[in-house]
């Protein structure tokens, strides 16, 4: 594993959050719903092809499970018992990468802070070829009906930025979805980084749920895997990485669909 102790770099936000704010301006009106807000209901985007159940057994609602505390080694504060990343046991930022890491790893804990077509600044860059390595330490990740896994970035219309998902159920076997990042704008490429991100539960948006929550959607059947603790976001090299805030930017990861480890 590579060593997470990266330096802050103090240099201004990605320049495709700096191209976001501009293009915003002219596009927020198109959001659906007070604030942005996607309406419910609204397609999510999702990637797997997988039927959409709707967040009805989402591991937020039916977990009920207290887990152990994380190991506070380099991987952030505990976030409780809870459908999203607990640690971030291994980061190896590739070159373009700065923005976020003075806030990691707790930026890529917890739930996101999606924004719709104005994005988020709540995110990690990975860089070229940069891969982050997140756990779920109390409630897991299992294959339930439809959607089992939401990963969300902070894309907006005209700007995507793709990262490849792999999951893992002991750290070091990985399975991976396939991800053609030439695809991403029919919306069918398998990538993360694509759809729009809503979920935020400030704004009452469940990032559970993936009927409103948007971000990318994968399903564990697709693998043919019944169960997952890891999750690997890996940059696909095919990205901008002028600056500081080159490649993928990881908000969060979700789970639809977990159980008490």
């Amino acid at each position: 594993m590579t060593d997470n102790n990266v330096q802050p770099d103090p240099s201004p936000p990605p320049q495709s959050l700096v191209r976001m704010a501009l293009l915003s301006l002219s596009l927020v009106a198109c959001a659906g719903g007070p604030g942005g807000k996607a309406p419910a209901g609204a397609d999510s985007g999702g990637q797997s092809g997988a039927d959409d159940d709707g967040g009805a057994d989402g591991a937020a609602q039916d977990s009920g499970a207290d887990g152990d505390d994380d190991s506070g080694d380099n991987t952030g504060e505990d976030t409780g018992p809870g459908p999203y990343a607990d640690a971030a046991p291994h980061f190896s930022p590739g070159a373009g990468a700065g923005y976020g890491q003075d806030s990691f790893p707790d930026v890529v804990l917890g739930p996101p802070l999606g924004a719709g077509v104005q994005g988020s600044l709540d995110v990690l860059s990975l860089g070229d070829g940069g891969e982050l390595v997140l756990e779920f330490t109390d409630i897991g990740l299992i294959d339930g009906p439809g959607l089992d896994l939401i990963v969300f970035e902070n894309p907006f219309p005209g700007w995507i930025e793709t990262g490849e998902v792999s999951v893992s159920e002991d750290g070091e076997a990985w399975h991976t979805w396939p991800c053609d990042p030439s695809r991403a704008e029919a919306g069918d490429s398998g990538c993360a980084g694509v759809a729009l991100c809503w979920g935020n539960l400030d704004e009452g948006i469940d990032p559970t749920d993936p009927a409103v929550a948007g971000g990318d959607q994968f399903d564990l059947a697709d693998l043919g895997l019944s169960a997952a603790r890891f999750v690997r976001v890996r940059d696909t090299g095919t990205n901008n990485y002028d600056g500081v805030a080159g490649g993928f930017d990881l908000d969060a990861v979700a789970i639809v669909h977990g159980a008490p480890l």
